[in-house]
Order: structure tokens, then sequence, then C-alpha cells
């Protein structure tokens, strides 16, 4: 496994980097276990997940944004996420060996932020989180707050790196001007959506990242599974059990005209050159300029076979060309 730099922060990662989210929601704790086991066994070594990833959530978020009563997740433990992979670093006693990236929900006041930091270290048995972010940005809240939060976690030792995830270019752009303007830790990893149809961070974030020395792990190559061509325009057709399913906030975000054009472009191509969609999609995220590490999600270790073949193909240039003129 190629191990990258991520940006200045001083931290190096696994070019894969596992997503977490599904645990506890997707599947069940030993499942969960497996997948980890097979990732850090091949290399991987970087761990994402979240405060705000869990069955429970998952279920609530339903019942309290849709009105909609059901079960559809393995699990109803809230935190489910957190927990599992801090269950699992315990019992394996790999804790040195993996770095653990987690998130709060979104830039709260200082209290907020401090509360929120201190109980997913609970929550993943752990002193120290290595890289832990603001998970959405909230124009309500003042950001010096979260970010004095953030601060006062690096001096005390419970953060190695601070970072954001879901910030536009404009919002990192603040957040750095705040943290030299009021010596404070600055953000040292973003971790933004990137995919063949979400490519929105090439215009300003990912230079603007570039120029600051600020890390990028992207998530969802594979657009929570849209990109692997299971989905279709009827909603009524959507599996279940499967990510749409469970969190159908994500039909809003790649249930579109262009997007599901990109689909058949991606599904034409991937019949010329005898691969998979999979494959094709993933390779076009890792080998893009400014990317240190690739998130993948997982739902059984065979996911985990697509990502490495993706990884270790050549992708000729003239491949690289032709997807990107694709919109």
């Amino acid at each position: 496994m190629e191990m990258k730099p991520l940006g200045s922060s001083g931290i190096t990662v696994s070019r894969l980097g596992l997503g977490c989210a599904t645990f506890g929601r997707e599947i069940d704790e030993a499942t969960s276990f497996g997948i980890m086991d097979a990732a850090l066994e091949r290399g991987i070594t970087l761990f994402d997940t979240a405060e705000a990833y869990g069955g429970g959530q998952a279920r609530q978020h339903r019942r309290d944004r849709m009105g909609v009563e059901d079960v559809r997740e393995v699990s109803g433990e809230m935190h489910s996420s957190e927990k599992i992979l801090g269950r699992w670093i315990k019992s394996r006693g790999v804790r040195s060996q993996v770095t653990i990236q987690t998130k709060v929900s979104a830039n709260r006041n200082e209290q907020e932020t401090w509360k929120a930091l201190e109980a997913s270290l609970r929550r993943l048995q752990t002193d120290t989180i290595d890289l832990y972010l603001f998970h959405n940005y909230d124009p309500e809240v003042p950001l010096e707050e979260g970010l004095a939060a953030l601060d006062r976690g690096e001096k005390a030792g419970r953060i190695r790196c601070s970072g954001c995830s879901n910030f536009s270019a404009g919002q990192l752009s603040e957040a750095l001007g705040l943290s030299g303007g009021n010596g404070l830790s600055r953000l040292g990893v973003i971790q933004p959506n990137y995919n063949l149809v979400h490519r929105e961070i090439e215009t300003e974030l990912l230079p603007l990242c570039q120029r600051q020395g600020v890390g990028v792990v992207t998530y969802s190559p594979l657009g929570a599974g849209f990109l692997a061509g299971k989905y279709t325009a009827d909603q009524a057709t959507i599996p279940k059990g499967t990510r749409f399913d469970v969190i159908p906030g994500h039909v809003d975000v790649y249930f579109h005209p262009s997007s599901f054009r990109i689909v058949e472009q991606l599904r034409r191509m991937a019949s010329r050159k005898g691969l998979s969609m999979v494959q094709l999609a993933m390779g076009w995220v890792l080998n893009r300029e400014g990317v240190d590490s690739v998130l993948i999600g997982a739902r059984k270790t065979g996911h985990l076979d697509n990502a490495f073949q993706a990884m270790e193909m050549d992708f000729p240039s003239e491949w690289m060309a032709e997807m990107n003129a694709w919109s």
C-alpha cells in the first residue's frame, strides 16, 4: 500500500482509507470487524468515521425529517460507527497501527465542540484522535468558536490534526484566515465529496489546498454506489438495504439527468475496456492530482478487492481525457 504525506500536517496516510459509515447501519458488527481485519491486513491504515454515523441516527433522521417510522438498519445503536470502530481497535490491539479520522457534526460553539470531542474519544476508546474534522459548515455559529475548541484539543494532545469536511473553498479560506489572525491551530485536512458526477472541487478547492498545504481525503468515489450502475431513475426500484434506501437523501444528490448520462457513458466505456464500472470510476479518482487519500466504503470484503484492482491497474492518459469530457 502506498503511503502519502497528508498535506503539510506531518501525518502520513494510506492511499486508500476505509469509510466506516455503514457500520451498524447497513452491516452488523461481525461483518464490520471482518472488513476492518481485511483492510488492515492489506495495508489500509486510515479509518474514517463520525459522531453522526449510526443506525440509530439514520432511523431518527427518517422519523424527524421525513415522518417515516420504520426499521431499515441492522442496528438501532446510536453512534454505532464510532463505537464499533473503537471496540475493534481495542479487541485487536492495533491503535498504534491505525489513523483515526472522525467528525463533529458542524462548527459548533467552543463548549459544544469540546463536549463532542470528549464523547468521540470515549466511543473510540482512545486518548487521541489523529484527524478531527467539522463535518459540515454552520453559518449560524461563528467559525472562530469551533476553531478555538480544536486549538484547545491540539494543545491538550487530544487531536493531532484538525480539519473540515464539506467546506467550500471560501469557507476553508475563511477558517485558515481566522486561525492565522487569532493564533489558533490551522486546519490541515479537508474531506470533500469527489467523483465523476461531483467535480466541483476541481475549480477552486483543490488549487487552494495545494497552495496552503492542506491535505485532501476524498469520499464517495462511487457516489454512494450510484456509479456502480445499479440504480435507475425510477425511485421505486431502489434495492432494499442499499445506501439510497437507508439514507434517502442521497436521491436528491445523485438522481439527476446529467448524472444518469455519465453512468451510461461509464457503462459503455467499461464494456469496451473489459472492466467493471466500479474499477473505472475508482481508477479515475485515484489518478486525479491533488488527492492524498480516497475513502472507500465496503459492505463485504469483496468490495475491497474492487478498490485494490482499481489502484493497481494501468490508467492511460487517454482514458482520463475521455472521462474528463463527460457531462
